[in-house]
């Protein structure tokens, strides 16, 4: 409205930059506008020495190559991290705030493998920590196991995907030789897959609701599908199937 001046206090204008944060923005809009599919065809082209063709483009390197070629190079579960830190070629780490490797004591009989950070594993680096993170503590503490003593925890995705969308298969191939090699290096007896995106990334296969509770062969190991957390948050029904998986789980670690 002419003649009103319109400003913003530090605080309102610091949570309306979070709030973009949240819904995914991740650069700010320039002074002009900017036609990002025109930028491939307007891209400059070399000729070649002694030639009027242009000079063709250069390989891009496969990624879930590279992430094999990377992963397997490491010794170490130190090793691992600085290999994902150092890997370019996802996208989802440059809109991430942090790298989400893993939680609890390696080398633990249990290695539990979540599907992707939410906000709150993003701004603590660490996995479930937020809502169905303390419900997954509760239901470790019920059978007696716990990620300070005797579990050791992963996600499929060590970035947190915009707007928590679910990860997408070029992303989740991308990744699975870094998982592959965190469970080898970590040497778990068995494994906990936690949703469908565990599932899908470890197993090949989706349909938590159907997998879940039987074992499973997977890297080597037996592997438990389980409900996640968070559906359990929104469907508290399902708690009774999850107590069965993990009185089968207690059982399976008694009988060794």
């Amino acid at each position: 409205m002419a003649g009103m001046e319109s400003a913003l206090d530090p605080h309102t204008a610091l949570a309306l930059l979070e709030w973009q944060i949240e819904l995914g923005a991740t650069e700010a809009i320039g002074d002009a506008p900017l036609d990002r599919y025109a930028l491939a065809e307007a891209a400059p082209t070399t000729a070649a020495p002694g030639s009027a063709g242009p000079v063709p483009a250069p390989e891009v390197a496969d990624p879930v190559a590279v992430a094999r070629a990377a992963a397997e190079a490491c010794d170490t579960l130190e090793e691992l991290r600085a290999a994902l830190e150092a890997f370019e070629l996802c996208e989802l780490k440059k809109g991430a705030r942090n790298l989400v490797f893993s939680d609890g004591v390696p080398g633990a009989r249990v290695m539990i493998v979540g599907e992707a950070p939410g906000r709150d594993e993003d701004r603590a680096g660490r996995p479930f920590v937020g809502r169905a993170g303390q419900l997954l503590d509760r239901m470790l503490a019920a059978i007696g196991l716990g990620r300070d003593a005797s579990v050791y925890i992963t996600n499929v995705m060590p970035w947190r995907p915009p707007q928590n969308r679910d990860p997408r298969p070029e992303e989740i191939a991308m990744m699975k030789p870094f998982l592959a090699r965190h469970v080898a290096l970590a040497a778990p007896d068995l494994l906990v897959l936690v949703g469908n995106i565990s599932c899908q990334a470890v197993l090949g296969k989706r349909g938590i609701t159907r997998l879940r509770g039987t074992w499973q062969e997977a890297l080597g190991r037996p592997a438990l599908p389980m409900l996640h957390p968070a559906y359990l948050l929104r469907q508290p029904l399902a708690k009774r199937e999850t107590w069965a998986d993990l009185l089968a789980l207690q059982a399976r670690l008694r009988d060794g």
